[in-house]
């Protein structure tokens, strides 16, 4: 195959005229300028989009032991441009989250699923989000032992409060192990916050959620994030979990290289509204935005979101002014880069993964190791 654009997404973030010849699954060449108008696409080719914190799609949690369900969750976020995807656990009871991961890597083994993230249990009760407080737990030796053991190479990242009992010793022993260990959802201040980064944490889950905000005399652990080289940062950008502002203020102060785009998308994405679940927990979708169902009947914390990668782009690029280049960096090479993934480029010998949109990152077509994904 041969496609040619005007706009092809380089590695190093610029934008030119190009021309990819792909064989089989792979890019075997990338030439400079465009090739015969049979093979001039009007459109922008950019790298597949690497989604790191999602927990499912279409009316199915990735965790859901209906198997051919939740390939057709991958799918559809495929579909949606993410070609690389890892799969998100939420908090739950020990022996119910190694089972859980046990069938994770059973998808990850068969490519299905690229790696697994377990969102929990080790969350602070007092910023718990959407998770269930009677399964929070403290990240003891034995329990942060026994998931990475359970999650073997499939085990991507873990996400925990550091100020909790073992909060420390458990981010150096996730690091140690070679699994990143993500700071999120923490009552911790800004000398915890940057005593977590020198344990080894290097991601933050969705930044500004689920953490201690920004004040001009207790600065919290955001401002320390933003700021350190050797942290990553996620954003969900729906337009509901951080505002246009500070989304600028943060791409002006982490740059689209520290900056990874995440769904946090649960299985309601690509559903109508209406009511779902999120582990144990009811989840109410109205006008696409996702909130923890009270018991009493009202809505409580945000619950993830129905977003995708495709959408967050287009978001970023007219919503929020951010220039495409910028956004798709954010949205593939960054995140991919970060946790060292066969994904993120477009160069000889990557994978086939592409992303074909219009100008303003309206997302037309997706290939996935050269063959395109039905949408």
């Amino acid at each position: 195959m041969i496609i040619s654009s005007r706009h092809v997404l380089s590695p190093d973030g610029s934008v030119g005229p190009a021309t990819l010849t792909i064989d089989g699954e792979r890019i075997s060449e990338v030439a400079l300028g465009v090739a015969e108008p049979e093979h001039l696409v009007d459109e922008w080719i950019l790298p597949g989009y690497v989604d790191t914190h999602c927990h499912g799609a279409a009316g199915v949690g990735f965790v859901d032991p209906d198997h051919e369900a939740v390939l057709r969750a991958i799918g559809y976020h495929r579909s949606q441009g993410s070609t690389t995807l890892f799969a998100s656990t939420v908090a739950e009871d020990m022996d119910d989250l190694v089972d859980q991961i046990s069938r994770l890597r059973g998808l990850v083994d068969e490519g299905e699923l690229d790696g697994i993230h377990l969102e929990g249990p080790f969350l602070a009760p007092s910023r718990k989000g959407a998770h269930d407080l009677s399964l929070l737990r403290e990240p003891s030796p034995s329990r942060v032992s026994r998931l990475i053991d359970a999650g073997g190479p499939a085990l991507r990242m873990i996400t925990l409060a550091p100020e909790l009992r073992y909060g420390i010793e458990a981010t150096e022993a996730i690091a140690a192990a070679g699994v990143h260990a993500a700071f999120g959802h923490s009552e911790a201040d800004a000398a915890t916050a940057r005593d977590a980064v020198d344990a080894g944490a290097d991601i933050v889950t969705h930044l500004f959620n689920a953490m201690a905000p920004i004040h001009h005399r207790k600065p919290g652990p955001v401002p320390w994030m933003l700021t350190d080289p050797r942290v990553m940062c996620e954003l969900i950008c729906d337009g509901v979990h951080v505002a246009p502002d500070v989304i600028r203020m943060v791409l002006q102060a982490a740059g689209p290289e520290r900056i990874g785009l995440v769904t946090d998308a649960m299985s309601a994405t690509g559903q109508p509204d209406g009511d779902y679940m999120l582990g144990h927990l009811r989840v109410r979708v109205t006008n696409g935005g996702a909130r923890l169902l009270n018991d009493d009947g009202t809505l409580g914390a945000i619950a993830g979101s129905t977003l995708t990668l495709g959408r967050a782009v287009e978001f970023l690029v007219t919503r929020v002014g951010v220039p495409l280049a910028q956004a798709a960096t954010m949205a593939s090479t960054t995140p991919a880069r970060w946790h060292g993934l066969d994904a993120g480029r477009i160069e000889p010998g990557a994978r086939a993964d592409l992303c074909l949109t219009d100008a303003s990152g309206h997302l037309n077509r997706v290939l996935r190791a050269g063959r395109e994904v039905p949408r």
